[in-house]
C-alpha cells in the first residue's frame, strides 16, 4: 500500500523586528507545525513585510497560482544580494500546496525539507494573515490609517507628488533619550518634475502623548495635507 506524504499545518506569525535596520513593518513568518523551520537555516533572515500583504490574495508573498512560483521567503536586512537568502518553489498538486526546490544563497548550505500543505488551510491562513490587526501596536495603527487617509485624500497628487508610504517609528528602548527618535510615523513620497525627473521627501511627524490613535492620525493628516508637501518635508 503506498503511504501518502505527510501534510502539514502552515501558521502566519507577525512578528515585529528587533533589528532597527529591518523595516519597521512586522514581518509576516511562517510557521510549519507549530516550528520555525526557516530560523534553523537561514537565522539572519527576516519573512516579508506585512505591507506585500495587501491588495489581491494572487500577489501574496506565499500565494500559490497555477504555475510554480519561486519565492525569496527570507532575506537579511541589508540586501539578497550581499548576504544572501532563502528561496522555495511553491506550487499545487491537486488539493495540496508543495514548498520544494529550496535554494539557500547565504554561506550557510543547510536546506529545510520539502513540505506539503492541505490547499483549503493553507488558502485560509493566507487570508487570516492578510487581514490579522491583532499585532499592531497603536504606532502601526496610526501608520496604516495615516497612510490610507492620505492616500484617499488625492492632495499630494495636486503638487505633482506620489506617496510611496507611511511607516511606523518606535521608540528605541535602548538608547539614551537625548539620542533616541521619537515616536510617531516616516512619510516617504517623491516629486516629479515636468522634465520627469523625480526628487525624493521624507516627513518625521512626531506623536503627541496620551492622544488617541483616532485624535495623531486627525491631528497629522491635517499637519501633512494642509499645503503643499514638501514644505512639511523641508521642516
Amino acid at each position: 500500500m503506498t503511504t501518502r506524504p505527510t501534510t502539514s499545518i502552515l501558521t502566519l506569525q507577525h512578528r515585529i523586528p528587533t533589528d532597527w535596520a529591518a523595516d519597521s513593518w512586522a514581518e509576516v513568518r511562517p510557521l510549519i507545525d507549530g516550528v520555525d523551520v526557516l530560523k534553523e537555516v537561514h537565522p539572519e533572515g527576516l519573512a516579508p513585510s506585512c505591507r506585500y500583504w495587501t491588495g489581491a490574495a494572487e500577489s501574496w508573498p506565499l500565494a500559490v497560482t497555477d504555475e510554480p512560483r519561486r519565492v525569496m521567503i527570507t532575506e537579511p536586512t541589508c540586501t539578497a544580494g550581499c548576504c544572501g537568502a532563502l528561496y522555495v518553489t511553491i506550487r499545487r498538486e491537486g488539493d495540496q500546496v508543495i514548498w520544494e526546490a529550496w535554494e539557500n544563497t547565504s554561506n550557510i548550505n543547510a536546506l529545510p525539507a520539502d513540505f506539503r500543505f492541505d490547499i483549503h488551510q493553507y488558502e485560509a491562513e493566507l487570508a487570516r494573515a492578510a487581514a490579522d490587526r491583532s499585532w499592531e501596536e497603536p504606532v502601526d495603527t496610526v501608520a496604516r490609517l495615516l497612510e490610507q487617509t492620505i492616500a484617499d485624500s488625492g492632495w499630494f497628487e495636486r503638487w505633482d507628488c506620489f506617496l510611496t508610504g507611511v511607516w511606523p517609528r518606535r521608540e528605541e528602548p535602548d538608547l539614551p533619550e537625548e539620542l533616541a527618535s521619537p515616536e510617531g510615523v516616516d512619510v516617504l513620497f517623491h516629486h516629479v518634475r515636468g522634465s520627469g525627473a523625480r526628487t525624493e521627501h521624507s516627513c518625521e511627524l512626531i506623536f503627541i502623548p496620551d492622544l488617541s490613535v483616532e485624535e495623531q492620525v486627525r491631528r497629522l493628516a491635517d499637519q501633512i495635507l494642509a499645503d503643499d508637501p514638501r514644505k512639511t518635508a523641508e521642516r
